[in-house]
């Protein structure tokens, strides 16, 4: 799991023992805001954007109580029909704010703050699997890679100012 700001910049990482997204909307969350307040940044994010696998009524309802706004369609596709029994309600609601014209701008910024981060880790560097065991040291190393992740954002930041 990662979180990034519009820079893609890695705000926050951690790992799970689970493949799917559903009930780790709320804890990267809160691992964001650590990671923030530890940097001296104590304001919240305006907006969170997630991709449908993050969709957990319960945690999006407490979140959008802290006064931030969440985005996350409750369809996998755009193309494809509604997921069986996913009418109605909030869903309908979510479905209806992303159709807005402020809705759709904010929720198509998503995938280019979160997906090349990952290709450039996986792909362009390579490191499509963990070389450590054990939950705690697999936890380091996914940070590191982060770490220099964010690094290497500096650093091509800085040669292309120079």
């Amino acid at each position: 799991q990662a979180a990034t700001n519009e820079h893609q910049v890695v705000l926050a990482a951690e790992i799970e023992t689970v493949g799917a997204d559903f009930g780790h909307l709320e804890p990267m969350l809160d691992a964001t805001e650590r990671e923030l307040a530890a940097a001296g940044i104590h304001e919240p994010p305006g907006v969170l954007l997630a991709d449908a696998g993050y969709w957990h009524g319960e945690q999006m309802q407490r979140i959008v109580d802290r006064g931030i706004q969440v985005l996350i369609p409750p369809d996998t596709s755009r193309h494809r029909a509604t997921r069986r029994n996913w009418d109605g309600g909030r869903y309908d609601e979510m479905r209806e704010v992303l159709a807005t014209d402020r809705g759709g701008e904010l929720y198509r910024k998503r995938q280019p703050m979160i997906e090349p981060v990952f290709a450039q880790m996986k792909f362009n560097r390579g490191l499509d699997r963990f070389r450590r065991r054990g939950r705690g040291a697999v936890r380091t190393e996914w940070r590191l890679i982060t770490a220099t992740h964010n690094l290497l954002k500096l650093h091509r930041h800085a040669l292309a100012a120079a």
